[in-house]
């Protein structure tokens, strides 16, 4: 046997692997910032678009979070008022059953 398998031998028994655990250290995977939509675009929305208000909101009929629609404060907050006003002329439901 060479060195270098008996090593890795011995890395594998020992539960730690050359890859770099996050326990030990490790780096997390890189992910890509979100960029918020309506800055790019330099749009705004509209409560009369419920096409594009249908992509913030789940299928159960809750309003996503910014973390995960990538969305600014400023436009966040825009969403979530338009979302609330769509819903009310029933653009939107408020749930789905």
């Amino acid at each position: 046997m060479h060195d270098d398998d008996k090593d890795s031998m011995m890395n594998e028994m020992d539960g730690r692997s050359g890859r770099g655990d996050r326990r030990m250290g490790g780096r997390r995977p890189a992910f890509r910032k979100k960029v918020c939509r309506f800055c790019t675009q330099d749009t705004l929305p509209d409560y009369k678009n419920p096409d594009l208000l249908r992509r913030y909101v789940t299928e159960r009929g809750k309003i996503l979070p910014a973390r995960i629609t990538g969305c600014c404060a400023k436009h966040q907050r825009a969403v979530t008022t338009e979302i609330k006003r769509a819903r009310v002329l029933a653009y939107l439901p408020f749930e789905k059953k």
